[in-house]
């Protein structure tokens, strides 16, 4: 059986989406069967970054950009030279004429349930034609799909609600937490070097709208007199969102007690998240939510939002909080501190909550759907 994997995205270019592509891939070289080749189709920019480890897994190069005419027009025409028996998508974007069969992965429907204008920087006829071309793309390829692949069952039910499918066809395989390097010095020199505060509550991700980073800023104002010392710090790449949650802080009077680091290593990451008093995630919307589970495995209690899959991924290890009242999330906070028994009790649940995926699963979940397809 021959199987293609669309790896453009392969490695930090693709950020989640690539750290995904990346530890998938890993996992096949080891569990796929002796009868099984694979084809990994590579932009020019990321081909060094993957070296087979499996002489059963070999490297094609197809550079086009994601979300091209190139990709919608010369990518088919890659997939049928290169005699596949599936070929798997680990995002929505599927050429609209791309041979079947095929899977693809749906992480979640952001763009679906928050397209606003406030989570793009392009002008209102480039953002129009933008969401038509998003529409277009996943409607034609989970109509199309051999077999849906999601990382919750919470997107499941959100693309069997949005698009009608038989649920059959969409099948779970969860997302994984991958172990942090430690720096090669001591967490304190860590903080020391990067100028952060004693005691803090950490956020991890990017700064698009429906990651609701506002709330947070208004948590700042809202804190008692008892907790002047607690500040917020955020992870996260600068960019145009950030300028514009940067420029919030500045409004709001609270630049003193909010921190922006910027981008991290992954070793001085695994230390931000043990040196938090918390870590604390907002979010509207997610597909997965992969930083709480990263704050878990380091030791650090979570204060989560209850929206979306967040109850399902993080379960009982966790204090929730309506996103959209600060008062609540004030009294999660407040509930974390007010006994050392739930702190230490959050801790050792997150630790277990943690065990419960693995990207090995993931990868023989995947590796099933392979061959479901080939032979039904």
């Amino acid at each position: 059986m021959r199987i293609g994997i669309d790896a453009r995205f392969y490695g930090s270019l693709g950020k989640g989406l690539g750290r995904y592509t990346e530890r998938l891939i890993h996992h096949l070289e080891q569990l796929a069967p002796a009868g099984d080749e694979f084809v990994i189709f590579l932009r020019q920019e990321n081909w060094a970054d993957y070296q087979p480890a499996n002489p059963r897994f070999t490297k094609q190069l197809a550079d086009f950009p994601w979300y091209s005419i190139a990709e919608q027009v010369r990518m088919p025409k890659l997939v049928r030279a290169a005699q596949l028996d599936v070929m798997h998508y680990p995002h929505f974007n599927v050429p609209v004429l791309t041979p079947k069969p095929f899977v693809v992965t749906v992480h979640d429907l952001i763009l679906t349930h928050f397209p606003t204008r406030r989570a793009t920087t392009l002008g209102p006829l480039k953002y129009w034609l933008k969401q038509l071309a998003y529409r277009v793309v996943l409607s034609r390829a989970v109509a199309r799909a051999s077999r849906i692949l999601t990382v919750s069952e919470f997107t499941k039910q959100d693309i069997q609600q949005y698009f009608g499918y038989d649920p059959k066809k969409i099948t779970v395989a969860y997302e994984a937490v991958d172990a942090f390097p430690r720096p090669a010095v001591n967490d304190a020199e860590v903080r020391t070097r990067l100028q952060l505060p004693q005691r803090f509550l950490l956020y991890v991700g990017n700064a698009y709208p429906h990651k609701n980073l506002e709330q947070l800023i208004a948590l700042v104002q809202a804190l008692p007199a008892h907790y002047r010392d607690l500040h917020v710090v955020i992870v996260c790449k600068q960019d145009y969102f950030l300028q514009r949650v940067q420029a919030l802080v500045q409004q709001a009077n609270v630049a003193d007690r909010v921190h922006f680091t910027g981008y991290v290593s992954d070793a001085d990451l695994g230390a931000l998240y043990r040196l938090a008093h918390a870590y604390i995630f907002p979010s509207l919307y997610e597909g997965f939510g992969l930083p709480p589970l990263e704050a878990m495995a380091q030791g650090t209690p979570v204060l989560s939002s209850d929206a979306a899959c967040m109850r399902e991924i993080l379960g009982a290890a966790a204090l929730y909080f309506n996103p959209r009242d600060v008062h609540g999330m004030l009294a999660a906070l407040q509930k974390l501190d007010a006994d050392p028994a739930t702190r230490a009790k959050l801790i050792a649940a997150g630790r277990a909550q943690v065990q419960r995926y693995s990207w090995s699963a993931l990868a023989r979940t995947t590796l099933q759907a392979y061959h479901d397809i080939h032979q039904p």
